[in-house]
Formats: structure tokens, sequence, C-alpha cells
């Protein structure tokens, strides 16, 4: 529980119901605040920094020790906060289903720092508590099978164990995983990943991934043409249990 925001609060003579009001959230959302790793939005962060007479540091001091990029905090400050999320991807396992040392292979491909890979590795693999917290997000994949069939690193013990915890995830209650098979004509997909959060207000975001630096919009029309794309994406994968079983069985051809 983050006791500095509560003892804030309290001093303030401010509740989760009247936080909300000021800030224009659910009081569900305002509630979940003090629970342990839960920041608010950086938009709202100042707003009840402001409210509470306090720094924005004081109250959340972990902002400041955060190991993933400037410019992909916004999306993890979202991930924290959705209810539900949407992912495609074409070529990578996503980062919330990775391994450590899948994320490893893949991040050293960025940097030759590696001390940089150590601080974005911990930073995907921290990512990963929302889905074992008391109340997950529903997380729903639809993966191309290129990314299990794919090596990463040099020995095919990692994807083997990479897809081990692929099918480890997707028994899951609240994950959903969805595999495109290889022998799929051309589809939408192929224009490449995105991913859409929603909030517990209703709110979408979206996340789509670039060669310098992911796009995060909450831009109605964007959402809207993405979520048309990702209807027609999903029409092209197998159903749950169809997609485990292949899962497992590219788990199997790794040696």
């Amino acid at each position: 529980m983050n006791e500095v925001l509560r003892a804030a609060m309290a001093e303030a003579g401010e509740t989760a119901e009247s936080l909300a009001a000021q800030t224009g959230v659910d009081p569900k959302t305002a509630a979940r605040w003090i629970s342990p790793g839960r920041v608010p939005q950086p938009r709202r962060r100042a707003t009840l920094a402001a409210i509470l007479g306090k720094d924005v540091e004081y109250l959340w001091p972990d902002v400041l020790k955060r190991r993933e990029p400037a410019w992909f905090r916004r999306w993890v400050d979202v991930e924290q906060e959705a209810v539900a999320l949407r992912t495609f991807e074409l070529a990578w396992i996503p980062g919330l289903l990775q391994t450590e040392a899948y994320a490893r292979a893949t991040l050293a491909l960025a940097t030759p720092d590696p001390d940089e890979v150590d601080e974005l590795v911990t930073a995907r693999v921290q990512r990963q508590s929302i889905l074992h917290r008391p109340q997950p997000p529903l997380v729903v994949a639809v993966i191309d099978e290129a990314a299990l069939r794919r090596r990463a690193g040099r020995v095919g013990k990692l994807m083997r164990e990479q897809c081990e915890h692929l099918a480890a995830c997707a028994e899951l209650p609240t994950v959903q995983v969805h595999i495109v098979p290889l022998d799929t004509p051309i589809y939408l997909g192929m224009g490449g990943p995105f991913r859409v959060a929603e909030l517990p207000d209703g709110t979408r975001v979206a996340h789509q991934d670039g060669p310098a630096r992911a796009h995060i919009t909450d831009d109605s029309t964007e959402i809207a043409s993405l979520e048309r794309r990702w209807s027609r994406i999903v029409g092209e994968a197998l159903p749950r249990a169809q997609s485990l079983d292949l899962i497992r069985k590219a788990a199997a051809a790794w040696t």
C-alpha cells in the first residue's frame, strides 16, 4: 500500500471519491491508486499532487527509478490502469508474455550496452506483474506463428522455454492467446503490430511500434481504425484451444 499517498489524503481531508470527482475518473480507479505499484497516469499525477499539496516525487518516488525508456512510460502507465489489453504481434512474442531470456535476446538487438540491456529486461519483467495481481486485466494476444518458429538466441532451448511459458500464460484465466497459422495467406496483420488498451472509464489508448519509437494515441479515429483491423486479424487466428495445441507443438519442435 502507498502509505505516503494515504497519509497525504488524510492530511488534506480527501477520499478516493473526492479525488475521483476532481480528476474525472471512476472512484474504483482512484481507490486503486493507494495499492502497491499502481501509479496514476502522468496527466493525473500532477493534478493529484496539486490537490494534496505535495510534490509528485514525494507521493510516487518510484517514478524517478523507472527503467523503461521515457517515451515508453506513458504506455506502461496505461497498462497498469487497463481493464483489458488486446495485442497483435507479427514477429515477436508480446512483452507481457516473454521469458527473461527471450526478452534479453530481443532487447540486446537494439543496444550493445549490457547495462542498458539489464535495465530494459528488468523493466519488461516488472511489467508482467499485472498478470498476477488480484484483479488482472483481460489480455488477448494474437500472434503470428512465425514468432514461434523463428529462433531467438543461439540455442533452441531458449525458444522451447519461451513457447512453454507462452502456453502456461495462455492457461491463465484472464489471458487468451490466439495463433495465426503460417499457411494463412497475406492478411491485415502484415501491416505491423499494435496494442489497444481499455481503461476503467471506457477510454481506449493504442500503441503502435515504429522504427525509432512507439506511437501512442487516444485519438478516436485512429483507435477505430485499429479496432477494425483487429477484428479482421482475429478472424484469421485459430480458436483458443487449437492455438494452445499449436504452441505446445512448437515448443516440442525446439531442441
